[in-house]
């Protein structure tokens, strides 16, 4: 905010660290004359559009310097302007997002069609085969509600009833379930999938819901899994250890040959889950600049997993074999063997584990592809911070725990209201996922108009979050999506219907987007990166129950729409319960984290009280920002150095605007 008169501390909104700089001395007046401070630390001057580092060594009252200035702390946010924040080698590591946004949505997805079953079978009868499929239904299945029964025949001797010259059976006839398989309509679904070649039908019917919770059970063995190797071996490591696991069990899994080898596979796709993306994500994000991170976060979602996503049911469509299916979409991970030649180690990760020259020696690698120039002073420092931020990490580390957020009433309240709402917003949006196959409507179609509302959806987030908040948006969203969920169980089962659950979508979309940023910041600084991952972990636990849910559909078409809608609604105004973090300074410790949002009231709207705030800015001329040198701006991902992989997961949690009413821009 140029052309302010005051003077503001920076505040980011992973740190808001407001203690007193070491040498400052209270003198009743604060920073204006005659306040009895003594000034030497480095200011950082707003520059207009300069982009490099301004540093102002001058003592506000005009006082010699000491001959050895307290050297300044620069982060990584400070220094990727200075290499280039999105340039050359930014925009080949964005492109490079592609292949691993495609191999999310497969793993993700890829079961939905492995797993597709016609809505008419029946059962097979040997001795009609010689018979036109309307012939061999009505001499031996019986009717229940004017149609078809899936799973009874007639059990009769049918070689007598063809020599009878029968071509109508007796509703008297007694009957049997299904002795010799089933037949399928393979009209609507143009190929055998695993389910439809091994009969999971009628008293079967749940094992494809088994092998999807199974596979989110995975899901969290291996983000536990590979989120250790990247705590301790590195995130390249991590990476291409957790996509060669997706691509051996998902190529195995076409030579599978009963459920419990299938639901193994799909138990070790699932390690590759997320991870397959969210760690090459991350590292991509590490080394974009502020300025466009909130574009290659969103973008990279919106574009690239969105196109993934509305591109495989029609892979799946025209390959027309499940087994060619899961090879097609696991084979490509292979492609992770060649990151190492593109893509860098996580410098952030170099530095927690005190390589600092070695994440010195990658930001140079960016300097020189980018085109520009560093000092080498400038490196100096950053390293020099490097250090200090390190030592300051591992005490904050060695202190804390997840545990620590139960410990005081209102933090627990909060923490307890995160999980729920994070496991509302889970399992409403993966119950909307998998229940397009019951909306009536050809599933080919409805899955890719489903999925391609992410990208309006992250459109819409990006131009709105900044500006209405959180609370209100999530909480509006979620309840949207509620209302339409609950509207399509009204209507006529078809067109309607499927547009109303489809707009269900949309509105989930924007809700999970939404979700992790808020408890990103909402947690203190302290315990952010645990309580981000423990919160997702639960997401996790909610998404195994998803598929139970979209099951009930055989019981009713409604009933999954029914309870989506209805936990979106209690999960929406449940959000209301949370404080809004917009241009508020965000809780660093413990007791700030008991504190935060106190005084709030629920009707609260950022949007109004930042133009009380754009009035009175009105009235400065200048500013400077003024660093403590105890002082360390947040990572990208969270307050912590490892956060990388433990706040990880979609593109919200990294969308971070520094926008405290106290705040400054740099």
């Amino acid at each position: 905010m140029e052309g302010q008169a005051k003077q503001a501390y920076f505040v980011n909104e992973a740190y808001n660290h407001e203690e007193k700089p070491h040498g400052a001395v209270d003198g009743g007046g604060g920073g204006g004359a005659g306040g009895g401070v003594v000034d030497n630390l480095p200011r950082r001057r707003s520059g207009g559009n300069n982009k490099e580092l301004q540093l102002d060594m001058s003592n506000k009252k005009g006082k010699e310097l000491p001959a050895t200035p307290i050297a300044p702390t620069i982060d990584f946010d400070d220094l990727l302007p200075l290499i280039g924040e999105f340039g050359r080698y930014q925009k080949i590591l964005f492109i490079c997002m592609i292949p691993f946004s495609f191999f999310v949505a497969f793993v993700y997805f890829s079961q939905i069609f492995l797993t597709l079953i016609p809505e008419q079978h029946w059962c097979h009868v040997p001795e009609l085969d010689a018979l036109d499929v309307e012939a061999r239904l009505a001499l031996s299945i019986p009717m229940v509600n004017g149609e078809y029964n899936n799973c009874y025949m007639y059990d009769v001797n049918y070689t007598e009833v063809l020599a009878q010259g029968q071509i109508m059976a007796d509703p008297k006839w007694p009957r049997i379930k299904c002795r010799s398989g089933w037949s399928y309509n393979f009209t609507e679904i143009p190929y055998a999938t695993v389910a439809t070649e091994q009969n999971w039908v009628c008293d079967d019917a749940a094992l494809p819901t088994y092998a999807q919770s199974i596979f989110f059970l995975g899901a969290i063995v291996g983000g536990l899994l590979f989120g250790w190797i990247a705590d301790r071996f590195g995130r390249i490591p991590a990476l291409i250890c957790c996509n060669l696991m997706g691509l051996v069990a998902g190529v195995a899994t076409a030579f599978v040959t009963n459920f419990w080898q299938f639901a193994t596979m799909r138990f070790f796709v699932g390690f590759a889950f997320d991870n397959c993306f969210t760690m090459m994500y991350i590292l991509v994000l590490e080394y974009v600049g502020p300025k466009y991170r909130t574009f290659v976060a969103n973008m990279s979602i919106a574009l690239f997993f969105t196109g993934a996503s509305c591109l495989l049911p029609w892979i799946a469509y025209f390959v027309a074999d499940w087994k060619l299916l899961t090879i097609i979409t696991s084979a490509p991970l292979l492609l992770v063997v060649l990151t190492p030649l593109i893509v860098p180690e996580s410098a952030r990760w170099l530095v927690s584990q005190g390589q600092v020259d070695k994440a010195i020696a990658i930001l140079r690698k960016l300097e020189r592809r980018n085109g520009r120039h560093v000092s080498e002073q400038t490196y100096q420092n950053f390293g020099d911070s490097c250090r200090r931020m390190r030592d300051q990490e591992q005490a904050q580390n060695a202190s804390y725990s997840v545990l620590d957020l139960f410990k005081s009433p209102r933090l627990r309240r909060t923490t307890l209201l995160l999980i729920v709402i994070w496991m509302a917003i889970s399992l409403v949006f993966d119950g909307h996922v998998r229940n397009v196959g019951s909306l009536g409507l050809d599933i080919f179609f409805t899955f890719t108009v489903a999925s391609f509302t992410e990208l309006p959806a992250d459109t819409l987030l990006t131009v709105t979050l900044d500006r209405f908040g959180r609370r209100w948006l999530a909480c509006g969203s979620m309840v949207a999506s509620g209302i339409f969920s609950l509207l399509a169980t009204v209507v006529p089962v078809g067109v309607y219907s499927a547009t109303l659950a489809i707009m269900g979508r949309f509105f989930v979309n924007i809700s999970y987007n939404i979700g992790l940023q808020y408890a990103a910041e909402i947690l203190p600084t302290v315990v952010r990166a645990q309580g981000v991952a423990f919160i997702h972990i639960m997401g996790y636990v909610a998404s195994i129950i998803a598929p139970f849910v979209v099951y009930l559909a055989n019981i009713s078409p409604a009933l999954p729409l029914i309870i989506l809608g209805l936990l979106g609604i209690v999960g929406g105004l449940l959000a209301l319960l949370l404080p809004e973090t917009l241009h508020h300074d965000l809780p660093q410790t413990l007791s700030d984290g008991e504190e935060f949002g106190r005084g709030q009231s629920i009707w609260d709207f950022p949007c109004l009280a930042k133009q009380l705030d754009d009035e009175d800015d009105k009235c400065n001329t200048d500013v400077e920002e003024v660093r403590s040198q105890a002082f360390v701006r947040g990572t990208q991902t969270g307050a912590s150095l490892k956060a990388s992989t433990g706040g990880e997961l979609r593109s919200s949690i990294l969308r971070r605007s520094i926008q405290s009413r106290s705040s400054t821009k740099l």
